[in-house]
C-alpha cells in the first residue's frame, strides 16, 4: 500500500511540477495589471511540494535555479540608475568588508568548537558570509570539497533561504524599517543573492506598493558582496593549501560574470539618452517586468529543492553552526542598519 501511495505521488508529480513552472513564468500582472503569484508565495508552494512529492527533476531544477537567478539579476540592472544606486550603496559598502570577516572567522571558531569537519564548516561559513550557494559552489571547487560537504552546506543555506524570506519582510515592518535600511539589512544578513532580491520586492510589494527601492539596493549591495568570492577563492587556496596540493589537477576559481553583466546593464540603462524613446521607455521597462517574472519562478525551483532528504542530510551541528552565524550577522546589522541609516 505504501509503495503504491509513493509511485502515484511520483507520477502526480512530474507533471504537477510542469504546471506550477509554467504558473510562475505565467506574466499575470502584465496580461491583466494583478499579481496572482507573489515572490513568498512562489517560495511556500515550491516548499509544499518537495515536502508532498519530493523533487521529480533535481538536476534540472538545480540549473534552472542558478541561470534563471543570474538572468533575472542581470535583467534587473536596465531598471536601475548608476550613479543614484553607487550612492545609495556607499553605506553598504563598509557593512559588507566588516561582515564577511566577522563571519568567516566567527564560522570557523564555532565549526571547531561543535567539531565539524573543516571544510563543511568553511563552506557554511563562506555562505554566510558572502552569496549562500554562489560562493559555496565557488569556494567548494577550489577546496575539492566530496560531495558529502556539498550537500550539508548547501542544504543548510537553502533552509535558512527559505525561512528568511517568510520572517524579513515583516521583521523589517516591525522595526519600521525604510527601503534604504531594510535593502542593505537584507543584503548583509541574508545568504543567497535570489532570497535577496525576493525578500526586497517582497517588502516593497507589502509596504511600499509602486516602489522598488528596497529591492534594487539590494541587489546592488548583495552583488557587490559576490564579488568577495573571488579574494576568498584565493585565500582558501592559501590557507588549505596542504589539502589542495594533495589532491589531483589544479584548484579552479569561479568568477560570477552575472555580477558584471548586471553593472552593464546598470551602465548601459543609465547612459541611454532619453531621446532613444522605446528603448528607454519601452524595452528597458519590459527586461525588468520579465526579469521580476522569472525570479518568481526562481524562488518555486528554491523551494522544490527543499525535500524531506535534503533535510535529513543537513543533520544538527551544522544547522547550529549556520543558525549562531545567522543570528550574530542578522542582529548586528540590523542595529547598524537602524541607527547608521536614516
Amino acid at each position: 500500500m505504501t509503495k503504491t501511495t509513493s509511485f502515484s505521488l511520483a507520477a502526480l508529480g512530474k507533471p504537477l511540477y510542469w504546471i506550477l513552472l509554467i504558473l510562475m513564468v505565467f506574466p499575470f500582472k502584465m496580461i491583466w495589471g494583478t499579481e496572482v503569484i507573489s515572490a513568498p508565495t512562489a517560495l511556500f508552494l515550491g516548499l509544499v511540494f518537495a515536502l508532498v512529492f519530493g523533487t521529480p527533476y533535481p538536476k534540472f531544477n538545480k540549473k534552472l535555479s542558478k541561470y534563471l537567478l543570474q538572468a533575472s539579476v542581470v535583467g534587473l540592472g536596465f531598471g536601475m540608475n548608476l550613479e543614484q544606486s553607487l550612492k545609495s550603496g556607499a553605506d553598504g559598502m563598509l557593512f559588507t568588508i566588516i561582515s564577511v570577516i566577522v563571519v568567516m572567522v566567527a564560522g570557523v571558531w564555532i565549526g571547531k568548537a561543535l567539531k565539524i569537519n573543516d571544510k563543511a564548516s568553511y563552506l557554511i561559513s563562506s555562505g554566510t558570509a558572502i552569496c549562500g550557494g554562489s560562493a559555496i559552489a565557488a569556494v567548494g571547487g577550489v577546496l575539492k570539497a566530496n560531495e558529502k560537504n556539498m550537500a550539508v552546506s548547501l542544504g543548510v543555506i537553502f533552509i535558512l533561504n527559505a525561512i528568511a524570506l517568510f520572517i524579513f519582510p515583516p521583521l523589517g515592518h516591525l522595526f519600521d524599517m525604510s527601503q534604504q535600511q531594510f535593502g542593505t539589512w537584507a543584503a548583509i544578513a541574508i545568504h543567497d543573492t535570489s532570497s535577496v532580491v525576493g525578500a526586497g520586492a517582497a517588502f516593497d510589494q507589502a509596504y511600499f506598493p509602486g516602489s522598488n527601492t528596497a529591492c534594487d539596493l539590494a541587489t546592488l549591495i548583495k552583488c557587490t558582496r559576490a564579488l568577495w568570492i573571488i579574494p576568498l577563492a584565493f585565500f582558501t587556496m592559501w590557507y588549505f593549501r596542504k589539502d589542495i596540493k594533495g589532491g589531483e589537477g589544479k584548484a579552479k576559481v569561479s568568477i560570477p560574470w552575472f555580477i558584471l553583466l548586471f553593472v552593464v546593464a546598470m551602465v548601459v540603462n543609465t547612459y541611454t539618452p532619453d531621446s532613444a524613446g522605446w528603448i528607454k521607455t519601452g524595452l528597458y521597462p519590459a527586461l525588468v517586468a520579465i526579469a521580476k517574472q522569472a525570479l518568481v519562478a526562481v524562488l518555486f525551483a528554491i523551494g522544490a529543492s527543499l525535500s524531506l532528504k535534503v533535510i535529513k542530510e543537513v543533520g544538527a551541528k551544522p544547522l547550529l553552526q549556520a543558525i549562531l552565524l545567522w543570528i550574530i550577522i542578522g542582529v548586528s546589522s540590523l542595529f547598524v542598519c537602524l541607527y547608521t541609516i536614516d
